[in-house]
């Protein structure tokens, strides 16, 4: 892959200005904008929950989520959570854990969840050369106290099939794995088109409490 597309295809923000171009890829994207203070202020008074991430970075590292509670805000980084009374608090504080990296502002979701851990699932889509083909589908149910899924933050794995039944119900683990594979596939074809020499994908999927699939994130180097 040229590097110049290797370090595009490294920016959160760039696959998803690109994937936003398909109207039905569009619908399963959480609304996202570009770090600031503004942006952060509207995005918490709309949804009352947001996830802040850098816009290069993997593995969860400095993930962040940030929430409205009552008249104040609160933070949470792996699995401290800091209050604070007024926004002007919470936006220096971010300052400080983000430093001069540029983030991303994404509209939280409300993860189905087992056991009351939330739960999210990879998708990974493999080049061959017989062409694209899904080679695994996994669900990923956080550790206790922590939102972020990663495997190398101690989450446990399950198939997507297991994590579908015991979250949402068995009825629905056909029709929300046919779904995640189509939204894969409409998906890579979109970035292949955009960024010539992709060879493999991770998508990330979320599925809400009321069973919508959210397209949480695509990772071009999958773990």
């Amino acid at each position: 892959m040229h590097q110049n597309t290797g370090r595009m295809l490294a920016s959160k923000w760039l696959k998803t200005t690109a994937l936003q171009t398909n109207g039905y890829v569009a619908r399963h994207i959480p609304p996202t904008r570009i770090y600031s203070a503004a942006n952060l202020k509207s995005m918490l008074d709309r949804y009352g929950m947001v996830v802040l991430k850098p816009v290069r970075g993997a593995g969860g590292n400095g993930v962040l989520k940030a929430t409205r509670s009552g008249r104040g805000y609160r933070l949470q980084a792996r699995s401290r959570i800091t209050a604070f009374g007024s926004f002007a608090g919470l936006c220096g504080h971010i300052a400080k854990l983000k430093g001069r990296r540029p983030y991303l502002i994404q509209r939280g979701i409300r993860l189905a969840t087992v056991g009351g851990r939330p739960i999210d699932y990879r998708v990974k889509h493999v080049k061959t050369g017989a062409g694209w083909q899904i080679r695994a589908m996994v669900g990923r149910i956080a550790r206790p106290g922590l939102f972020v899924t990663n495997l190398c933050r101690g989450g446990t794995q399950v198939t997507a099939g297991q994590g579908i039944a015991r979250s949402l119900s068995p009825r629905l683990v056909g029709s929300k794995k046919h779904h995640m594979r189509h939204l894969t596939r409409t998906s890579t074809a979109l970035l292949e088109s955009r960024f010539p020499g992709i060879g493999q994908l991770g998508y990330d999927y979320g599925i809400d409490r009321s069973g919508r699939i959210w397209m949480l994130e695509v990772n071009t180097r999958p773990q």
